[in-house]
């Protein structure tokens, strides 16, 4: 399951992770005008942990998603 809403400078995606048996924390997305977050809780620290990718990684890793082993570049970053 997950949701979508849009604030004033994101757009705030949540995954919940609703399997079994191992069930995961939710992950938040926050996609910026200018970069992407994602935000976990570490249950083990009780401390969110927070990944911060570029438009361009972004744009690399949902080319990835699509692509067999092996070492790309999709070109110059604007």
């Amino acid at each position: 399951m997950f949701t979508i809403e849009h604030e004033f400078d994101a757009t705030v995606i949540t995954l919940v992770d609703e399997g079994r048996p191992h069930l995961k924390e939710d992950v938040t997305i926050f996609a910026f005008e200018d970069c992407v977050t994602l935000e976990q809780l570490d249950p083990r620290t009780d401390e969110v942990v927070t990944i911060t990718l570029s438009l361009q990684q972004v744009k690399e890793l949902a080319a990835a998603l699509d692509l067999p082993e092996g070492v790309y570049s999709l070109g110059r970053p604007e």
